[in-house]
């Protein structure tokens, strides 16, 4: 490409050192004084205008974890060692051995902030930018979950923001062509103003195949694959992650939402496995929030030190684009490759047979520097570590919220709650019919959960199955699960208690849970209540996978969840990552054949607080989470594994939310079969119904199973309960000596909700 003149003033090194004293607008950029003081000590000068930008950037909350650093160290001082680990924290994606040939990636990360602002786009390109973390390991993708909250489903807002997002998710992977195979949609009043939109994403790689950011190799060539860059996301992502919204929901001042483009996503998919697989790459890093900004810097640091870029050389798409602008662009469906001189032509060349944009603009170098030109013009001149790894470390002051010791007295079992059968009856189908229990087809069925062919389990199940090999029958089963209630109530406990369940969930497929990414949302890191919040979480959870045997792969921080002075409620999701080797004898949910014995593994506890029931019926939220017993999750994980390989467990579900109820209604709706139920004697029908007591399972045995099953759970310490039979001739829920629930009756109750509540605007989506 010929160099074109520069007719523009550009604010360079060589103006900056001349003109030591020029205002800056470091605070507006979101610096504070001292890092700008910093920064200044760092290059012995002002920065470029260009290179305030890049510090404002990289040092902003989302790119540099400032104030969550000094506390998600403790994942890698935990993290119990495995040799299934292949690349962990501080990677694109964590990468676990599934066996000697396959590997597989997987991550999840939060797009909350532009979701609210432009809930389509934001939404989608969540899904993009997280399906590029995982082609940056050299795997292919293929499924994608979500987690998503929002506020109360009456409210007008969520009328707005649901569909948008939906559509969005829907949208980019069903374009891109990944099945979606599981995820949640919760509603809570915390989250009006600040939806949250987690995604996760997961590959496979032969092993070998295996990618690395380092620019190394001095002399190797720095090319940009892929789209144009343009306007879309300038100050996006990493400036939208780092700032609290207004009350009054002015949207005009902030950042634009990058604009995704799932086609070219796909097609950058296809080249970047080709050029894998023929070795013409060594290094590779996605383009996501920050833009070239990021890229450059980490891949430069993360190598040999060095980098020299020809800025003006960048492909674009808008005119007058200055080099912070080119630099700060958060466009879509970009990647950086480093590639040997030897093979310039050839990258090039394979990237137009595909269709794709690929410029060189850049090498490496041994200089230590990250040196940009513009139009012959040094704009950039930085220690590329100083960007990448070497930001601000806060240990920010933190406390325990003053109102936590009322809210722990505050017992949801001391609450009026249904005695007559009758009552209990009816509390049975409005807790079916609550927003956060009823049934969510109106959004999955907008998600192709079975393109590609090797879908085993989607939702409704417990968790996704995935196929990896025909001939072997090996898979993955993946969860992704969290409960804010609990948190706020306890977030150390609440924490764990999230990871128990995505932990059981996995397990319940008869797949064993090898690995844990997580995506932490709170509130703003300057409030010393949502730190000690943050902290009680990442120790919960560190602690957590430490005693489960299970390493934290990666993951996210989201910060500044709030609206105005409100933070949404402590968020911590959990995914959760299980190898099952035959993926035939995966457990479903459901209620198996009649005749099949329906049973209740562990113990049923008088605990409601942060329940279902305790929200749903009387908006409350207090007292203590219930326990959580982690040795038991692992023996109950290793039941379930075991039961499943000897094909003596039909089907399962977890008992969670809404408890043993909610567990039969949804085995009911999705079986057509009915369920004959006699509670154990003495029993209290409310505690046994909508208890939330954690580390339970529902279990249907096939016939002459029962003895076996019955000798594995004692074998193991495990309390198992019968509670009746699967039978294809009972009308829906018959609990003896107490009340029926016809079947119709249950799907009138549970189906149709989340389309009624968002009106016709909503339900046209």
């Amino acid at each position: 490409m010929t160099r074109q003149p520069l007719n523009v003033a550009v604010d360079t090194v060589g103006v900056a050192t001349a003109t030591p004293d020029e205002k800056q607008p470091w605070a507006e950029l979101g610096l504070k004084d001292d890092e700008y003081a910093r920064i200044r000590d760092i290059l012995g000068r002002r920065p470029t205008q260009a290179e305030l930008a890049m510090y404002s950037i990289m040092w902003s909350e989302h790119c540099s974890y400032k104030s969550s650093r000094v506390h998600l160290r403790q994942f890698g001082q935990k993290n119990p060692k495995t040799p299934r680990l292949l690349a962990g924290i501080g990677e694109n994606a964590g990468v676990v051995a599934i066996d000697e040939n396959i590997a597989v990636t997987f991550k999840v990360e939060s797009h909350n902030h532009p979701s609210f602002v432009e809930p389509k786009q934001g939404a989608a390109t969540g899904v993009g930018g997280i399906i590029r973390d995982i082609i940056a390991m050299g795997a292919r993708p293929i499924a994608v979950m979500d987690s998503l909250r929002f506020g109360d489903i009456d409210h007008p807002d969520t009328a707005r923001v649901l569909p948008g997002v939906v559509d969005g998710v829907s949208h980019y992977g069903n374009c891109v062509g990944l099945p979606n195979i599981g995820g949640e949609t919760v509603f809570d009043p915390c989250y009006q103003g600040n939806p949250l939109v987690n995604a996760l994403a997961v590959g496979v790689m032969p092993r070998a195949r295996l990618q690395s950011m380092q620019a190394s190799g001095t002399g190797n060539v720095v090319i940009l694959l892929g789209a144009k860059t343009g306007r879309d996301g300038i100050g996006g992502v990493s400036v939208l992650a780092s700032a609290t919204f207004s009350e009054d929901g002015d949207e005009d001042s902030r950042p634009s939402v990058q604009v995704g483009d799932p086609f070219e996503e796909k097609l950058l998919i296809e080249v970047c496995l080709e050029l894998f697989d023929t070795g013409l790459v060594v290094g590779v890093q996605d383009l996501g929030g920050a833009g070239l900004t990021c890229a450059l810097s980490e891949t430069a640091a993360a190598g040999d030190g060095g980098m020299h870029v020809d800025l003006e050389l960048v492909p674009l798409r808008a005119k007058g684009m200055e080099p912070h602008d080119i630099l700060a662009s958060e466009s879509q469906e970009r990647m950086l490759l480093i590639v040997d001189p030897a093979n310039v032509e050839n990258v090039l060349a394979r990237a137009q047979r595909w269709g794709l944009l690929a410029t060189a603009i850049g090498e490496v170098t041994d200089s230590g520097r990250l040196v940009i030109d513009y139009h012959g013009q040094t704009v950039v001149d930085v220690p590329p570590a100083s960007l990448a790894d070497e930001g601000p470390v806060y240990e920010r002051p933190f406390t325990e919220p003053n109102d936590l010791a009322l809210i722990a007295v505050d017992r949801a079992e001391t609450l009026p709650r249904p005695t007559t059968d009758d009552e209990i009856r009816q509390t049975v189908l409005d807790m079916a019919a609550s927003p956060n229990l009823c049934d969510k087809t109106w959004i999955t069925e907008q998600y192709d959960s079975s393109v590609f062919g090797n879908t085993v389990l989607g939702t409704p199940h417990d968790a996704g199955v995935l196929r990896l090999d025909e001939r072997s029958g090996i898979g993955i089963a993946l969860s992704l699960d969290g409960n804010s209630r609990f948190a706020r109530l306890d977030p150390y406990v609440g924490a764990q208690l999230n990871l128990a369940e995505a932990y059981r969930n996995v397990a319940l497929t008869g797949a064993t849970p090898i690995a844990v990414s997580d995506c932490l949302n709170f509130g703003s890191p300057e409030d010393p209540h949502v730190m000690w919040q943050f902290e009680r979480a990442v120790t919960g959870i560190a602690d957590g996978c430490q005693k489960m045997g299970i390493p934290v792969t990666g993951g996210n921080v989201s910060f500044y969840n709030q609206t105005g002075r409100e933070a949404i409620h402590p968020t911590p999701v959990i995914g959760v990552l299980g190898v099952i080797d035959d993926v035939a004898k995966r457990i479903p949910l459901g209620l198996g054949r009649t005749g099949d014995t329906i049973a209740l593994i562990g113990t049923t506890r008088e605990e409601f607080s942060g329940s279902e029931w305790a929200w749903a019926t009387h908006r409350h939220l207090g007292g203590v989470p219930p326990l959580v017993d982690l040795d038991h999750e692992m023996k109950l994980a290793d039941l379930l594994a075991s039961l499943a390989g000897n094909e003596q467990i039909a089907a399962a579900h977890d008992l969670s939310e809404g408890g043993l109820s909610q567990a039969l209604v949804e085995a009911i709706a999705h079986s057509g079969m009915g369920a004959q139920i006699l509670l154990p004697e003495g029993a209290d029908p409310f505690t046994y119904l909508f208890s939330e007591s954690t580390g339970r399972v529902m279990v249907v045995i096939p016939r002459g199973q029962e003895q076996a099953v019955r000798a594995s759970c004692e074998q193991r310490g495990l309390p198992i309960t019968p509670l009746g039979v699967a039978d294809a001739n009972t009308d829906g829920l018959h609990l003896r000596d107490h009340f029926d629930i016809g079947r119709e009756e249950i799907l009138a109750a549970w189906k149709g909700r989340i389309a009624e509540k968002l009106g016709a605007q909503g339900a046209a989506g």
